[in-house]
């Protein structure tokens, strides 16, 4: 078996100038983390790493709120790392969006997904790790990124029009008055959500010549690490974070891996293996995995892989293990 996604994380060289700008010294970061100063040359982390340093700059600010916008807000155009250049120079905010969504998967740990229902659009952060783990700085931060682009791209102060933390963010009022919305704290997940006619929007800062440059490259770069993994494998990784939107299709998940369903299809034959199998499977490791966990309860795991009542989802786990996730649970908690 191939390894999941890659745990080296590039820290973009503007990430550095931003913290000096707001008065954050590298070194006090580097200090607190207990790594060498060459990360700001040689910015190669691990999840655990890159977690820490996000750690240590909330608690060298003091005041979340005041380092998300400003981190946000002050971030230079020109340091921004070719992943994002490509957004900020898209044709419009919805092709910006879909850009970040696509490029995200090469920027672990997090991805981003983009629902567009009725008059409104949805941008939601999926973590590869456990969420709680994540620095509510980075989720704050990552959030007020997603409008700042659309902000400067547009040259229009665009306001969401609401926004939903998993854990708290520091002052409430000071979020509210950037993103010049209501803000929701404790919610399952961690969203953003504005008009859809602002996806519309066009880009002042668009520029085909240089998408013309950067998007094969980055394209590339994108194709040859899913190579690195086994088709099966890919797909059952991006079904598993978004199982708890209901029951992933074999059109997104093609489309998220930016090829057609019939070579999606073919490529699963090829390894013997079907979309219908996989989503067993992703659904059926999920549940074991959630259930070792004392803290979910059962009705909330029937939720979190993906099944709209808990009656559904007792009937598909008698089936994979022979006895009710109740039961299941009380004989596994003692193995781990």
């Amino acid at each position: 078996m191939k390894s999941q996604p890659s745990d080296r994380i590039k820290m973009p060289p503007g990430f550095w100038l931003g913290l000096h700008q707001i008065g954050v010294a590298a070194h006090d970061v580097a200090r607190r983390v207990n790594l060498s100063l060459t990360i700001v040359t040689e910015p190669i982390v691990t999840t655990a790493q890159y977690f820490a340093i996000w750690h240590a700059y909330s608690e060298l600010i003091g005041d979340m709120a005041k380092g998300i916008i400003e981190l946000a807000t002050g971030f230079e155009t020109t340091k921004y790392p070719p992943t994002v250049l490509a957004t900020y120079h898209a044709r419009d905010y919805r092709d910006a969006l879909q850009r970040m969504a696509r490029y995200k998967q090469m920027c672990p740990p997090e991805n981003l997904r983009m629902t567009e229902k009725g008059e409104h659009c949805s941008l939601e952060l999926e973590w590869l790790e456990n969420e709680q783990s994540c620095p509510p700085i980075l989720i704050g931060i990552t959030l007020a990124f997603l409008l700042e682009l659309g902000r400067r791209g547009t040259g229009q102060p665009l306001k969401a029009q609401s926004v939903q933390f998993s854990q708290p963010m520091g002052d409430v009022k000071t979020l509210e008055s950037y993103f010049g919305c209501s803000i929701k704290i404790g919610t399952k997940s961690n969203q953003l959500i504005f008009s859809r006619e602002d996806l519309d929007r066009p880009f002042i800062s668009y520029n085909k010549e240089l998408l013309d440059i950067l998007s094969p490259a980055l394209d590339h770069s994108l194709n040859e690490q899913q190579r690195s993994y086994s088709i099966t494998e890919t797909v059952k990784w991006i079904m598993k974070r978004t199982l708890t939107a209901g029951r992933p299709n074999i059109e997104t998940v093609a489309k998220e891996l930016g090829m057609s369903e019939r070579t999606l299809q073919r490529r699963l034959t090829e390894e013997q293996s079907s979309f219908k199998h996989l989503l067993t499977e992703a659904r059926h490791e999920q549940a074991r995995q959630h259930l070792i966990d004392p803290t979910l309860d059962i009705k909330e795991i029937a939720f979190l892989v993906g099944y709209e009542d808990q009656n559904s989802f007792y009937r598909a786990f008698r089936l994979w293990e022979g006895d009710t996730p109740a039961n299941w649970r009380t004989s596994h908690l003692g193995e781990h």
